[in-house]
């Protein structure tokens, strides 16, 4: 059996939008808009309390399953949800995720800060803070116009 370990971390990643807090906020909370710039979620239930999750991968990669609970929502300024993330039957990671969104000078600015719990390798904090700002480019190019989403 190989050696079971787990990395704790957290990570902060920032982005000003020119784009009001309740646009930015509607990005997060429809799911036909959210679906647009994060995964198509099999079952969406924006409440405190309800649980977002989904699941897919690459044309014959593993199949990734994202399954979270929303913790806290106060409209048009922070949402707050943990989640697990597995490949196949593998946990990868626990983490608790916060959303802040404060309107700004022309726009909102997104604070994004993860704090996790990363199995035995399956994933890092550095892989998920790349991604992650990776998704937060696509809400951009979204909530600004910038795409033909």
């Amino acid at each position: 059996m190989s050696e079971r370990f787990v990395k704790h971390g957290t990570f902060v990643v920032e982005r000003t939008y020119a784009a009001s807090p309740e646009k930015v906020y509607q990005a997060w909370s429809d799911p036909l808009t959210k679906a647009e710039w994060f995964s198509k979620a099999d079952g969406f239930d924006f409440r405190v309390g309800g649980r977002e999750y989904s699941s897919g991968g690459p044309p014959g990669g593993p199949i990734f399953k994202f399954d979270a609970v929303y913790q806290e929502i106060l409209p048009e300024q922070r949402i707050v949800y943990s989640y697990t993330l597995d490949s196949g039957d593998v946990r990868m990671s626990v983490s608790v995720t916060t959303v802040e969104l404060i309107q700004v000078e022309g726009g909102t600015k997104l604070i994004f800060t993860e704090q996790g719990a990363f199995f035995d390798g399956h994933d890092t904090m550095e892989m998920r803070e790349h991604g992650t700002g990776i998704m937060l480019d696509s809400l951009g190019k979204l909530v600004e116009g910038k795409t033909g989403a």
